[in-house]
């Protein structure tokens, strides 16, 4: 299983580190069996699964179910799970025993976002209870109202200057790991540099120490915004979309469900059972 200790390590072994999102049991699984790295629990799952418009609006009840879903499944990758909106804001005591019940369920680590001085003392104390932290700088959606919108970040020097400085903060606290959201490739490749933790980019460009997509992104299921970094590599809208519609043609055709599809009496009981309904 691996651990945030390993994923450190693979930054100094020049391994590039595979993430993904996952909501669900056997989508976790299927990763698993793929060898993925790192299993996200996102509160992305707020507005590809549950339809909201944004990601604010994920709650812990919501995320604990996917969650468990989710480490029912996965058994080798670390599971990483966000820490959703407020659920960590309003203080260090109401934030540590949400991240530990994440790790009750058996969490490898929580991620939270930003680096302002609250969150790089609870950063810090989570670390000293046992928690790891992934930390995500750049864009950060759950500030998106005060962000104004989905802008890509570090766009000038002093604004990348500025990230990096976050970027070490959070690694002084103990962040094992950072995500990179949406900034220019050789101003994540410049923070990656300057980091002795590994970063993990999302519309970040290439040079981060891994990349980690939103699983509904990749397969195609989503038909909400889709973003410039998200490669599609399958079309499983489509394919839902043919399959039901197959199944409703083949309910009006007659042929679902066929014999093949359908349970049968014995021989002797179907004999009797044919007796005694043609003599009512």
């Amino acid at each position: 299983m691996l651990t945030s200790k390993k994923i450190q390590k693979m930054k100094y072994d020049k391994k590039k580190i595979k993430a993904i999102t996952a909501y669900d049991y056997s989508t976790a699984k299927f990763a698993d069996e793929e060898g993925i790295d790192i299993i996200l629990v996102g509160d992305s799952v707020g507005q590809v699964v549950m339809g909201y418009d944004s990601t604010t609006k994920v709650t812990m009840d919501e995320m604990k179910v996917f969650s468990r879903a989710v480490l029912n499944g996965a058994k080798n990758p670390l599971v990483v799970v966000d820490m959703p909106y407020l659920s960590y804001h309003t203080g260090i005591f109401e934030a540590t025993k949400n991240a530990g019940e994440f790790m009750k369920m058996g969490a490898g680590a929580v991620k939270i976002e930003g680096a302002n001085d609250y969150i790089l003392d609870l950063t810090k104390h989570l670390t000293n209870s046992g928690i790891p932290v992934m930390a995500h700088l750049g864009f950060t959606p759950q500030y998106i109202n005060t962000i104004g919108g989905n802008f890509v970040q570090g766009k000038n020097l002093d604004n990348t200057l500025k990230i990096l400085e976050d970027a070490k903060k959070m690694q002084s606290m103990g962040a094992f790991s950072i995500v990179l959201e949406m900034m220019p490739d050789v101003c994540a490749k410049y923070i990656t540099q300057n980091l002795d933790i590994p970063t993990i980019g999302i519309g970040a460009g290439k040079y981060t120490d891994g990349q980690i997509l939103v699983i509904n992104d990749i397969i195609g299921k989503f038909d909400g915004f889709s973003p410039k970094f998200a490669r599609k590599y399958y079309d499983a809208k489509t394919a839902i979309k043919e399959s039901i519609r197959k199944y409703m043609d083949d309910i009006d055709n007659g042929s679902f469900p066929s014999d093949n599809e359908s349970f049968t009496l014995d021989e002797d009981e179907y004999e009797r059972f044919e007796s005694y309904t043609q003599n009512k």
